[in-house]
């Protein structure tokens, strides 16, 4: 479907790079440590913490926010890869 898939967090690059390779992930995770100047940047930075609110956004290739899943609370709350590749499906035309 031609879609890029990519992880961002507020943990250092090394911790990234452990945790990727724990769970084998087959996409990129990128390391906004110390400035999270992306996280600030897609407001979703929690202060207190200085860690990101868990979103997906789905981002078409003209750098377009398409769709926006936030999970506030993390553990109770899922955002399963059926609703992601439907909102993809949505943007793309339904390949």
């Amino acid at each position: 479907m031609n879609v890029q898939i990519l992880g961002v967090s507020a943990n250092s690059s090394f911790s990234q790079q452990a945790f990727a390779e724990s769970l084998k992930l087959p996409y990129p995770l990128l390391s906004d440590y110390a400035d999270r100047k992306v996280i600030k940047a897609y407001g979703i930075l929690k202060e207190r913490t200085m860690t990101a609110i868990r979103t997906f956004y789905l981002i078409d290739p003209q750098g377009v926010i398409r769709k926006k899943w936030v999970i506030e609370n993390p553990s109770t709350t899922t955002v399963y890869s059926d609703t992601v590749l439907a909102g993809v499906r949505e943007v793309i035309g339904g390949q």
